[in-house]
């Protein structure tokens, strides 16, 4: 599967890759990593029909989205040490049998307790996915530059997935069952398990594996937050997902049962948002090597920061003094305003992320995993704030999203000044 007829990015070499890494390892990388936003999105346009046939309330729907979130923070803190105890392969393909099967119980779950603790089940299996292959991408591409690039593309084939996956789920929703979306998750996951099985190579040598004990386990961790350079970028992701999960959770109450969008419709919209991100993402990748990868993350932070302020400040003009006949062009002023909000995500993840690993090459799983405990926490108490709020206004969504924006901003601003040199890491 490395031959040299196999065309390869123009990236350090690395043992498991000694002639370069293969184009097609970010494509499988990212398509793993998809596990993670697809269940997400799939399901969101979803959320008014499940409150019926769970004969529920919102809240009680949002909070799924919640315990979905926490089931990746808590599985992720085990997973990503496990990885670094006992390679890459193993623990992935455990996880996402893990997910297959618990997406099958969601599927006919009677009640929203059931549904719940299958879901909650289900993030944990999912989990893997979502830290592993970061990690591999560590093991293979040392340079902070190179490796924020190959994450770049795995935000491209991640993102294609999840544009599709409200789509479908909208349809879903139109046309038949919402319980049909927990069968396709169920399938994704089995075809997850069939490419880590079959295609996935070991990319952590025997000879680099750690020891795994819980005294070890507490130790890698604090010796990570105590590193400004990891911490400090790792609180960056964390509330660029608070940020992304405040828009997740309220956005389909927001345009369908405020705005009257279709779950259709909305699915679309959702696209369009994933497109910006995808898009930016791309950018960001043809920039890592000509602009320092700290000066694209604060320059994304800062757009970022200045479409939420707008996003508040239109809804609030909106709420209190624009008449009812401004409402539709309200929508669009709103949309135009998330889109700035959403879209330089696509190049705050990478930047972030690679900053927060660069320096930890030993600690590779063990790093990702607790930035994506991190960022899932905070996207729980996104969950969580959200659900304290009646579905009657957009405000607590923009406000929510403004409040992860300026966090981000702050949190940047503590990076140690070594954080945005370029280079290999240390």
């Amino acid at each position: 599967m490395a031959s040299a007829s196999v065309s390869r990015e123009s990236v350090p070499t690395s043992a498991v890759f000694p002639q370069g890494v293969p184009r097609w390892v970010p494509l499988l990388l990212g398509f793993l990593t998809a596990v993670g936003p697809i269940s997400t999105d799939i399901y969101l346009p979803a959320f008014p029909a499940m409150e019926q046939a769970f004969h529920t309330d919102a809240g009680n729907v949002q909070m799924t989205l919640s315990i979905w979130f926490i089931g990746l923070a808590v599985g992720q803190m085990t997973v990503g040490p496990l990885s670094d105890r006992y390679g890459r392969r193993m623990p992935m393909l455990v996880g996402n049998l893990i997910y297959a099967l618990a997406s099958a119980v969601c599927a006919f779950a009677p009640d929203i307790l059931t549904f719940s603790i299958a879901r909650f089940i289900a993030s944990l299996g999912a989990s893997a996915s979502l830290v592993i292959p970061t990690a591999c991408v560590r093991d293979m591409v040392p340079d902070r530059n190179a490796g924020a690039k190959m994450l770049s593309q795995l935000v491209m084939v991640m993102g294609v997935v999840p544009i599709l996956a409200p789509m479908l789920g909208g349809l879903v929703v139109a046309m038949t069952s919402w319980r049909v979306i927990f069968w396709a998750s169920a399938a994704y996951g089995a075809i997850c398990v069939c490419f880590v099985l079959f295609v996935l190579p070991e990319t952590l040598p025997f000879q680099k594996r750690v020891a795994l004990s819980p005294m070890t386990l507490v130790t890698r961790y604090l010796t990570l937050l105590r590193d400004r350079g990891f911490s400090s970028h790792a609180m960056v992701t964390g509330f660029s997902t608070f940020m992304q999960f405040s828009y997740l959770t309220a956005a389909s109450f927001v345009f369908i049962k405020i705005f009257g969008f279709s779950p259709l419709h909305f699915s679309m919209l959702f696209g369009v948002f994933s497109v910006f991100m995808i898009g930016a993402s791309q950018v960001n990748g043809m920039l890592v090597g000509r602009i320092d990868s700290g000066k694209l993350l604060q320059g994304a932070v800062l757009v970022a920061v200045t479409g939420a302020l707008l996003l508040v400040g239109i809804v609030v003009w909106g709420n209190w003094y624009a008449g009812s006949a401004w409402k539709h062009d309200q929508i669009w002023l709103i949309i135009a305003a998330m889109l700035m909000t959403l879209a330089p995500t696509g190049i705050i993840f990478p930047n972030a992320m690679m900053g927060a690993l660069a320096d930890h090459p030993s600690l590779a799983g063990a790093a990702a995993a607790l930035a994506g405990t991190m960022q899932y926490i905070l996207g729980a108490l996104a969950g969580v704030a959200l659900g304290m709020f009646p579905t009657t206004s957009a405000l607590p969504m923009a406000g929510c999203m403004l409040f992860g924006t300026i966090m981000m901003l702050l949190v940047c601003a503590m990076r140690p000044k070594t954080a945005v040199v370029s280079g290999p890491a240390a």
